[in-house]
Order: structure tokens, then sequence, then C-alpha cells
């Protein structure tokens, strides 16, 4: 009876002590991650001095990042780590290194650009201005010979001949055509242009057209687009009530620049849609001999 007890004893000892190794090991804490900044791409805004994120980049595609509509503490975990003051990020202008853009300051408590940064730009052959934007990034960027210039004469009439005839498939027979963009851009590393427009047209006194589209050389060796957007804007659709912002750039799809992002050998287009209460970004991407819309996204500002 002794020995049996004994055995008792034991087992409930060692079933006790298993129980509560396996109750400190469900406690414990597992040891976090240690974190560090991923590749990322930037627009360069405001004359080159604003920085705002468009996306990650993840294993060859894009994906959201903190949004200045987050919560603070998302947003001061981004700020902290990517906004350290005297962070230098690559500037990305006619697909290629163009110079260097220098973080000096974030304020995730900030009214109207939580998640953005004051920066410097050096190093660019062609001054960020108003509607002329760049791309930054910390991500491998390869060595190209690209370009990005103003089309020639022949060039633009050309391509006009494309815009002219979009227009009209809405009805439209517009006898001034406006841009706030119109780019010439090598993008394939080849010398060969791709056109990026953002085009409009007065439809009348309260209404705007808008058409976004990048062209290039098809099989035939003559231009046509290969993607395009249209859009018709009135008064009674601007948040600010006055049709004036429109033709200002407001809610215009404008050119950033262009990387390749996927390192499929063909820089994707990036784009800023500037609008009352934030900013929205979109990336293109060629595929079968088209552009495609690979990535789309916004970041919140604040209420206008």
């Amino acid at each position: 009876m002794r020995t049996h007890n004994f055995r008792q004893v034991v087992f409930l000892v060692a079933l006790f002590s298993l129980g509560t190794f396996a109750a400190a090991a469900q406690k414990a804490k597992p040891t976090p991650p240690v974190k560090v900044a991923k590749s990322i791409v930037f627009a360069v805004l405001s004359d080159g001095k604003m920085l705002e994120p468009i996306a990650y980049i993840n294993k060859g595609k894009l994906e959201p990042t903190a949004n200045g509509g987050d919560e603070n503490s998302i947003i001061t975990a981004f700020n902290k780590m990517y906004y350290k003051p005297g962070t230098n990020y690559r500037l990305i202008f006619g697909a290629a290194d163009a110079g260097t853009v220098k973080v000096r300051s974030s304020d995730a408590k900030t009214d109207c650009a939580k998640n953005m940064a004051q920066v410097t730009t050096t190093g660019a052959k062609t001054p960020l201005k108003g509607l002329v934007m760049g791309l930054a990034t910390n991500a491998p960027a390869k060595s190209t010979t690209s370009f990005r210039r103003k089309p020639t004469a022949a060039e633009k009439d050309e391509i006009e001949t494309l815009v002219r005839a979009e227009f009209t498939k809405q009805k439209l027979t517009p006898k001034v055509l406006r841009y706030h963009n119109f780019t010439a851009l090598d993008l394939e590393n080849d010398g060969k242009p791709e056109f990026v427009g953002s085009y409009w047209v007065e439809i009348d006194r309260l209404t705007r057209g808008l058409l976004f589209f990048i062209a290039g050389r098809a099989g035939n060796d003559k231009y046509s687009l290969g993607y395009s957007e249209y859009r018709a804007i009135d008064q009674a659709g601007v948040m600010s009530g006055d049709i004036k912002n429109v033709d200002e750039g407001v809610y215009h799809e404008l050119l950033l620049d262009a990387f390749d992002y996927d390192g499929d050998g063909t820089s994707n287009i990036f784009t800023h849609v500037q609008s009352f209460e934030g900013a929205g970004f979109n990336a293109y991407s060629r595929s079968g001999g088209k552009w495609v819309k690979s990535f789309e996204g916004s970041n919140y500002h604040c209420a206008y």
C-alpha cells in the first residue's frame, strides 16, 4: 500500500511540475522582431521641399504605407523610421538617379502633413518647381542613361493629333488644347521616348474635360496611346466651388517620374493627383504592349 501511495505522490508532483513549466512557457513573451526600414518610394513635392510616401516595395509589388489618417502612434513610428533628420534618399528624375533628398524634419502632430517630411533636394539638373516633381527612394537603382525632356515640335504635333482624337470620342471639338504636363521619357534605356501627358479642354464656362495618357511608338512605328483616361469635371463637383482650381492643376493626374521598382527592365510611371483633403498616387506598368495601372493609393492630409 505504501509503495502504491508513494508512486501516486511522485506522479502528481511530476504532473504539477510539467503543468507549471507549460504555463510559464505560455506566459513568456516572444522576442520582438528587429524593425528595419523597408524599401519605399516617395513623391518629392513643393519645389523639392516636401516628401510624401507613396508605397513600400515588397518583392516587386507596391504596398500602402502609413497614411495621414492613421492613428498617431502608427504615424509616429513611421516618421521615426523614415524621417530621422539627416536621412538621405536618392532623387529619381528622368527614371535615373539625379541627386539627393535629405530629410530636415517631420512632425506627426502637425496639421495636414502628419506623415510627410520637410527636405532639402540637391543635385537635380532640372529644378523641381511647381508641377515639375520627382521621386525619392532607398531601394536599389540601376545606373541608366535615361532622359526626361520636353517633346520636340514634331513630337508635340503628332501626339496632339492623338489627343484631339480622344476628345472627339467624347463628342468634343476643342479649339484650344491645354496641358499641365507633357513630357518625353526614356523608360527602357533605349533612347526611344514615351510620352506622358495631362491635357484639358474647356467644355463650357463651368466644365472641364481632363485627359491623362501614356503614348509611344506602336509596331508600325507610329505613335499610339498605350493608356488613356478621360474625366469631365464641372464646378459643382469641385470641393472649393471654384472651377479655376481645376484650371490650376487640382484633380489632374500629373507625372511625378518613373522608376523600375519591379526590376523588369522597364521603368514604371508614377503619378500624383492633388485634391483638397489629400493626394492620390498611381503607378503604371507595361503589360502586353499596353500600360496598365499596377498601383492605386491615397494619402489623407486634413479636412478642407
